[in-house]
């Protein structure tokens, strides 16, 4: 029994099933990217692996900005304002670190911007509910609610329907 060879596949044949996620995210990530600045994404997708652990974990880039004469683009960092002054410190390192990500003098210089340590959404102060002002409850509805609840033998049941009762009691009295 002799085998028939497949046919090659066809480039222009979109894969049935899972797809690689790197695929479907490259192009979003390069647009982007490109609209901040940056020709190459790496800088942004592998910020850890360009400066280091202890770094990317104080900045982040943010854009890129190209001069008109074209000499050595200008990177902005967005750091906290509490990590600006150990991080100016060591912007020549990192002006050497992404250099040698990009292969040749890409960045000049480097700006930071501040910002708080927490965004908008995670520092957000938590407010409590006011406390509910109950009303007193009528001797007589409470009567009457105890008398209705009465028959249950479990506590918590009991109590559950007592306030129960009170409250429709004080609604149809309303």
């Amino acid at each position: 029994m002799t085998r028939t060879p497949l046919p090659p596949p066809d480039p222009n044949h979109r894969r049935r099933g899972f797809e690689p996620a790197s695929g479907l995210v490259k192009d979003p990530i390069r647009n982007a990217g490109e609209a901040r600045g940056f020709a190459v994404t790496r800088l942004l997708t592998h910020w850890p692996e360009v400066v280091g652990t202890a770094l990317a974990g104080m900045t982040r880039p943010v854009k890129m900005g190209y001069s008109r004469d074209g000499m050595g683009a200008t990177l902005t960092l967005l750091v906290s304002s509490a990590h600006a002054p150990m991080i100016q410190m060591q912007l020549p390192q990192i002006i050497e670190k992404v250099n040698a990500t990009y292969g040749y003098a890409a960045i000049s210089r480097i700006t930071l911007t501040q910002t708080s340590p927490t965004g908008f959404a995670e520092g957000q102060a938590e407010f409590l509910p006011a406390p509910k002002v109950q009303a007193p409850v009528d001797p007589v509805l409470a009567a009457k609610a105890q008398e209705t609840a009465a028959p249950i033998t479990d506590p918590g049941l009991r109590a559950a329907l007592e306030a129960l009762a009170q409250n429709i009691l004080t609604r149809q009295k309303s």
